[in-house]
């Protein structure tokens, strides 16, 4: 029978394969590897029966325990390396590929409480319009209004005297020149 076929065991997987990445992997791959599996491994987010979903999210968080803390991780991949030097086999493809990415720009689906957080966004953002508006028309002002000097650029010639938002006779700045 070809070895290829037959299904490996939950329980015969490295810690390293059951979180889906390299030895050599950054404790940031290990925590995002963790990330990605557990929300696809925990039981209340997940299809498969509760009892086999607990017992495989526990190996998972065992696992990122283990390889998490520094001393625990040289040690099991010194252990390792003694078991994989007599035997002389290629090292095992991790079940998922990775990638120098490490998960960046991956799609999810929104969660409950970013969709909350946007619903209520929206709303404040609509309330504020409503309001807005509601003073304005309590105080009988127009919606749209449009400034006196658009209004006023087509009938006007193209020579125009300085204007001064100073009163005349303010110091003499507002005077205008006589021609």
């Amino acid at each position: 029978m070809d070895d290829r076929l037959t299904p490996v065991s939950e329980r015969d997987l490295s810690h390293y394969e059951r979180l889906g990445v390299s030895a050599q992997a950054s404790q940031a791959s290990l925590r995002q590897a963790f990330r990605r599996r557990s929300k696809a491994l925990h039981p209340d987010t997940t299809t498969l029966p509760a009892t086999e979903a607990a017992r495989d999210f526990q190996r998972l968080k065992e696992s990122y325990e283990f390889l998490a803390d520094p001393v625990r991780r040289r040690l099991y991949d010194e252990q390792l390396r003694q078991r994989l030097q007599p035997q002389r086999s290629p090292a095992p493809q991790p079940t998922e590929a990775v990638d120098g990415w490490d998960g960046i720009g991956e799609r999810r689906p929104l969660s409950g409480g970013e969709w909350t957080a946007l619903l209520l966004l929206a709303l404040a953002l609509l309330l504020s319009l409503i309001v807005g508006l509601g003073v304005a028309g309590v105080q009988g002002r127009a919606w749209q209004v449009s400034p006196d000097w658009l209004s006023d650029v087509s009938s006007a010639s193209i020579e125009h005297p300085v204007e001064s938002a100073l009163p005349e006779g303010a110091g003499g700045l507002a005077q205008q020149p006589q021609r």
